[in-house]
């Protein structure tokens, strides 16, 4: 076995799970799920069936991915952040998977600790939403969000490093990516 699974973990039929991962304590793996190489479960995790997990992925501790999220590669929840996947949930009417709305993280994304993502929504590449926040619309690439509800509050570099614009353009302080202002919710990177 190439990857790491903690004796008090359960791993249900038809997981594929990619080398070097690591599974912690309590979690839980359903059916029909696809986990990349090198990822990171934390504690008490639920993976949903049928969710499908990128490379490098880093999920903290108490995090359920319900069916309809996806998360690309480089992707960080945060611990105790919340993925819906029913707009409108109600126990008296109980929802299947015809239901559930899809959620895309794209790559590089980051949620900060105690998060809700409404479902239906993209989280941009390499996003970033702030610790608390309630994302309930589309994030632009790069955009560095937080509130309730989550607003665009600036821009970060891929590296992390928030970005500061002169003449619509700026460049990292500290990897020197450069990029570019294209409207009020659109950056583009002009360079690796």
């Amino acid at each position: 076995m190439s990857y790491f699974i903690h004796k008090s973990s359960f791993i249900d039929d038809n997981v594929k799970i990619g080398d070097g991962t690591r599974v912690w304590h309590f979690s839980h793996i359903m059916s029909n799920v696809v986990i990349g190489k090198n990822c990171v479960l934390g504690q008490n995790v639920h993976i949903g069936p049928n969710v499908k997990i990128g490379n490098n992925v880093k999920i903290q501790n108490n995090v359920s991915v319900y069916e309809g999220v996806t998360l690309e590669d480089d992707v960080f929840c945060g611990p105790s952040m919340v993925f819906m996947n029913v707009r409108t949930p109600r126990s008296g009417y109980p929802k299947d998977s015809s239901d559930y709305l899809s959620t895309i993280v794209k790559k590089g994304a980051s949620i900060g600790a105690n998060a809700t993502i409404v479902c239906g929504i993209t989280l941009g590449k390499h996003s970033f939403v702030g610790a608390g926040s309630v994302v309930t619309k589309d994030i632009p690439d790069y955009a560095l969000v937080y509130g309730v509800p989550a607003r665009i509050k600036g821009w970060l570099c891929e590296c992390g490093r928030k970005l500061e614009f002169v003449n619509k353009k700026a460049i990292c302080s500290k990897c020197g990516r450069e990029y570019q202002f294209k409207g009020p919710e659109k950056i583009k990177k002009l360079n690796n």
